[in-house]
């Protein structure tokens, strides 16, 4: 069923007492009912501190929570002189609608700046107002994304495929592409909002990959903003974070198909700026399951071998059989996983049968990256493993022209 507009009626109604804002600070929620308290009164305080002079609307947005989200939302108490509105939105399950109702608000009430921040969140504070707010009211910047600090096995599909495919595409080295927290000017809400996706799967499941794609490619100002270190919930990749790859792969090969007049063109990238004052919080270290991530591997190979076979490079296969045999502990080198990326990546826009089976035959591939770079970094510090990705990001472009073969074959 195909909805005007996510918005239900309850809320247009709180929302024509409003009237009209500066701000729109969004909060996507589900089940998160112990955190939700904290991060509105962290946005509250910040956008006191920050942006007294203005008028802000904290906007939370629940998407049928089944624990108490939307009571004690409701129950927080924010600032003086600042607005909240708690809503459910209205739409297809997930993310995606969630924003939309926040785009939609921020459109209804004439918002200069709009902002979206994760719900689970423990490391936020109120200068995050300050520096995601700052760019879109004082500087004239369209898009900004987050710039975290981040523990160097923290965020394992950003530094495997959103960025390295969204710098190699597009040209643009958004660090943090699929974070979360984002600010919004007038201008790029009407740019989403206009779009026709809002009833498909790309705007359901992957709603970040989505923005930050769209930002890019319609050639808008962007930027990134110094935010520290995300602290929430730790997931980890060999337990948590296969629904995640899914959805990030399949909206990034989606809107390859639907982009590629526009990405086929473009040679090499370049630096998108970093604002913002630091911010101290300092990342967490955690552990990571390697013989969990090799197994799934080595399963996966023996599911999919055949497929992987008609798929991917000769040299890439044969290295992937000799892994499997332990005959090999040289794993996924920057070129062998940029190959097989771009291998998936042409099969997907030639394959006519189901998309999701075809990516979850990916995913053992992904966790032998993972495992590959770990092993490859165990002796490095943040700074370092950073450099190693940059070195990866680098190898994501040079292969572009493999890309390029393969999407014509």
């Amino acid at each position: 069923m195909r909805y005007m507009t996510a918005l239900r009626n309850d809320l247009m109604k709180r929302l024509e007492e409003i009237e009209n804002v500066d701000i729109v600070v969004g909060v996507p929620a589900y089940n998160v009912e112990k955190t939700i308290s904290f991060v509105i009164e962290q946005v509250g305080e910040g956008l006191k501190k920050h942006w007294g002079g203005l008028r802000s609307l904290i906007l939370v947005f629940d998407g049928g929570s089944v624990d108490d989200t939307r009571e004690v939302a409701i129950s927080t108490e924010v600032p003086p002189f600042i607005e909240k509105a708690v809503g459910i939105y209205r739409g297809l399950p997930g993310k995606g609608s969630a924003v939309r109702a926040i785009l939609e608000t921020s459109q209804f009430l004439n918002a200069r700046a709009t902002i979206m921040v994760d719900s689970d969140l423990h490391s936020i504070g109120p200068d995050w107002m300050l520096n995601l707010i700052s760019p879109i009211i004082k500087e004239n910047f369209d898009y900004i994304a987050p710039y975290y600090k981040r523990y160097k096995y923290d965020a394992t599909i950003t530094n495997n495929i959103a960025y390295m495919l969204i710098r190699a595409l597009y040209g643009k080295r958004v660090r943090q592409p699929i974070g979360g927290d984002f600010a919004f000017s007038s201008r790029f809400v009407r740019t989403l909002l206009d779009d026709e996706r809002w009833d498909s799967d790309v705007a359901r499941f992957g709603i970040d990959t989505w923005i930050t794609t769209t930002a890019v490619k319609n050639g808008l100002r962007l930027g990134q903003t110094r935010l520290g270190a995300k602290l929430h919930e730790v997931k980890d990749p060999s337990a948590h974070l296969g629904p995640m790859f899914r959805q990030v792969v399949i909206t990034t090969f989606e809107l390859m198909k639907d982009y590629e007049d526009t990405w086929k063109g473009i040679q090499g990238s370049s630096p998108v700026p970093i604002l913002g004052k630091e911010i101290g919080i300092e990342p967490e270290e955690f552990t990571i399951d390697l013989d969990s991530l090799y197994e799934s591997f080595k399963y996966g190979y023996i599911q999919f071998k055949s497929l992987w076979k008609d798929i991917l490079n000769p040299e890439d296969f044969e290295l992937l059989t000799n892994i499997s045999k332990k005959r090999n502990h040289r794993l996924l080198s920057h070129e062998n996983w940029a190959r097989l990326v771009y291998d998936f990546a042409a099969a997907f826009h030639h394959w006519k049968r189901h998309h999701a089976k075809l990516i979850n035959t990916m995913l053992p591939l992904y966790n032998l990256r993972v495992t590959s770079l770990y092993m490859a970094s165990q002796d490095m510090d943040n700074e370092g493993f950073e450099s190693l990705i940059e070195e990866a990001a680098l190898t994501f472009e040079e292969a572009k022209p493999y890309l390029l073969e393969r999407w014509e074959e």
